[in-house]
């Protein structure tokens, strides 16, 4: 079955390498959202395998739509991964143990994004 994925990202060249990368290299579906809040909406309408969630955005930013997203039943239980350009391994640390499954940081090699994701959901398809 194919995964669907919802990648939340502000940067429109960010969410088309995404996008591109994700259904090109593993033929996943995958939907974008320029915002927290848009993230939100489609969340709410869908069902979803994964999310991609960028973390510094104008307005809602990626950690406050993270703690909406658990509180909403079509995706509390959705795994999320966060993309963030900070390094800091106690960074990463904090978010894993808020209940991000994994962090990507920002710039991200596109050839490799399929590979991390697999590896941070452990999807073996």
């Amino acid at each position: 079955m194919t995964k669907r994925i919802l990648v939340i990202d502000d940067e429109g060249g960010v969410r088309t390498i995404i996008q591109i990368s994700l259904e090109a290299a593993a033929g996943w579906e995958v939907v974008t959202a320029a915002s927290g809040t848009e993230g939100l909406l489609k969340a709410q309408q869908e069902k979803f395998d994964a999310i991609l969630l960028d973390v510094m955005m104008p307005g809602l930013d990626g950690l406050a739509t993270f703690e909406q997203l658990k509180t909403n039943k079509m995706s509390e239980c959705t795994p999320m991964i966060l993309l963030t350009a900070k390094t800091s391994q106690y960074e990463h640390q904090q978010f894993i143990e808020r209940g991000i499954m994994g962090v990507i940081t920002k710039p991200f090699k596109a050839r490799l994004l399929v590979a991390q994701i697999r590896t941070i959901l452990n999807w073996n398809d």
